[in-house]
């Protein structure tokens, strides 16, 4: 599809060029400022949150021990 198509078929849907470029600048400052943040804080995030993976896990045991109750509950 070339770029003439795709404005046509964005306009048909109420999407005018400044809409677009306000998204597209948005989106793409938006994900700058994300991977900004998330290197600044790596290395405090190491620091606190040491073996978090174990509350996950327990979360996921939890609710997979409530889904076979659930599922025994209909058997039995």
């Amino acid at each position: 599809m070339n770029m003439y198509l795709i404005g046509i078929y964005l306009s048909k849907i109420m999407f005018t060029g400044g809409r677009i470029v306000f998204v597209i600048v948005f989106v793409v400052v938006f994900v700058a400022g994300l991977i900004w943040a998330y290197r600044k804080e790596r290395i405090v995030t190491q620091i606190h949150f040491k073996k978090s993976y174990l509350i996950l896990i327990g979360i996921m045991a939890f609710l997979t021990l409530m889904y076979l109750i659930v599922k025994m509950r209909k058997i039995l």
